[in-house]
C-alpha cells in the first residue's frame, strides 16, 4: 500500500440525505454521454482565480470529487503533484494526475499528507457535510489550504417554487425534489467546527436563462444532477404536473422576452489548517485603548 494512502475513514452520518449510489450511477451516465457541465466549469475558473491570488507554493495537491479531470489537469499543469479523488473509474483513468477512486465521506490518504486541497461541486450531496470537511481537516499538513466550491441553497429556487406549487395544488402536499443545500452564512461555522482557522465564505449566484422549465429539467439531467433524495418519490409523477409546474414557473421567474431565469448559487469557502505562525485573536483584557475611544477618534496615551 502506498505510504500516502490508507483504508478508508468513514465519519458516520447521522441521517442519510443523498443516495449516493445513485449520485454516482447518474455521474456515470452523464460522462458516457459527453454532457458540458457549464456550473463545474464556470466553479473551475472562478477557484482557479481565486488560487493564483495566493502568493504561496503549494508542492502536494489533492482534488476532491469534482465530475470532470479538468481541474487536476489545469493545476498539474502549474507543475504542482496532484492526487485527484475521482469519484469514478473512468474519470479516474482519464485524469493526467495520479487519481484514485473513492468518496468524499471517507477518504483514503494518510493524516497531514497535502498541501493544498481543493474541492469542486461535489461537497453539497454529501450526507454528513461537518464530517467530509473534518477529514479534509485530517489531511492537511500545519498551514496547509482547503478552498472549495458548493452549491447554495438559492440554487434553483425558482424551480423549487414552481414545483412546489404546482404539487399543492394538484396534490394537496409537497414532496421532496429539489436538494436542500447549505447556507452562505453557515459555511464559516461549519469550517470552525471541522478545526479550520482563519474561514472565509463568501456566494456568487450565477443566473441562467432558458426557453422553458424543461429545458432547465433537461440540462439538469445531462449533468447527472437530478432528483438523489433518499426521500424522493420513487413512482413516476404525472405529467399534468409538470405541465403545470411549467405554466407556473413561466408565470412567476420569465423575462419580458418570455425565456425563464434559473439561479445557481455558487458557495466559495476557504480556511487553514492551524499553524502557530497564522494570524490568533487578541487575549481578552489585551487591548490598549478603550472602544468607546477609538470611536471617537482618541489616540492612546504613550506608554
Amino acid at each position: 500500500m502506498p505510504p500516502s494512502l490508507l483504508p478508508e475513514t468513514r465519519v458516520t452520518s447521522p441521517s442519510l440525505i443523498f443516495d449516493r449510489a445513485l449520485i454516482r450511477r447518474r455521474l456515470d451516465r452523464a460522462d458516457k454521454a459527453g454532457a458540458e457541465d457549464f456550473l463545474l466549469r464556470a466553479a473551475i475558473s472562478d477557484l482557479c482565480e481565486r488560487l493564483s491570488l495566493i502568493k504561496r507554493d503549494f508542492p502536494a495537491v489533492v482534488e476532491i470529487g469534482s465530475a470532470s479531470p479538468q481541474f487536476s489537469a489545469q493545476l498539474a499543469r502549474e507543475g504542482r503533484l496532484i492526487v485527484r479523488l475521482a469519484p469514478l473509474a473512468q474519470l479516474a483513468a482519464a485524469c493526467p494526475a495520479l487519481a484514485v477512486v473513492g468518496d468524499e465521506e471517507a477518504l483514503p490518504f494518510a493524516d497531514a499528507r497535502f498541501d493544498l486541497a481543493v474541492s469542486a461541486l461535489s461537497l453539497h450531496t454529501v450526507n454528513d457535510l461537518p464530517g467530509a470537511l473534518i477529514q479534509i481537516r485530517r489531511i492537511l499538513k500545519p498551514d496547509g489550504l482547503f478552498l472549495g466550491c458548493l452549491l447554495g441553497g438559492a440554487s434553483l429556487k425558482e424551480l423549487r417554487a414552481a414545483l412546489g406549487a404546482a404539487e399543492t395544488e394538484l396534490c394537496g402536499g409537497i414532496s421532496p425534489r429539489v436538494a436542500p443545500f447549505a447556507d452562505v452564512r453557515d459555511m464559516g461555522g461549519l469550517l470552525q467546527r471541522a478545526g479550520l482557522a482563519l474561514p472565509v465564505a463568501d456566494a456568487e449566484p450565477l443566473t441562467v436563462r432558458y426557453r422553458d422549465m424543461f429545458a432547465l429539467m433537461a440540462d439538469l439531467r445531462a449533468m447527472g444532477a437530478t432528483n438523489a433524495l433518499v426521500a424522493r418519490v420513487r413512482k413516476p409523477s404525472s405529467r399534468k404536473l409538470f405541465l403545470r409546474a411549467a405554466e407556473i414557473y413561466a408565470e412567476r421567474f420569465s423575462d419580458p422576452d418570455g425565456r425563464v431565469r434559473a439561479t445557481f448559487e455558487l458557495i466559495f469557502v476557504s480556511g487553514w489548517a492551524p499553524h502557530e505562525s497564522q494570524q490568533k485573536p487578541l487575549r481578552p483584557g489585551s487591548a490598549t485603548m478603550r472602544l468607546e475611544d477609538a470611536l471617537k477618534g482618541v489616540k492612546p496615551a504613550p506608554e
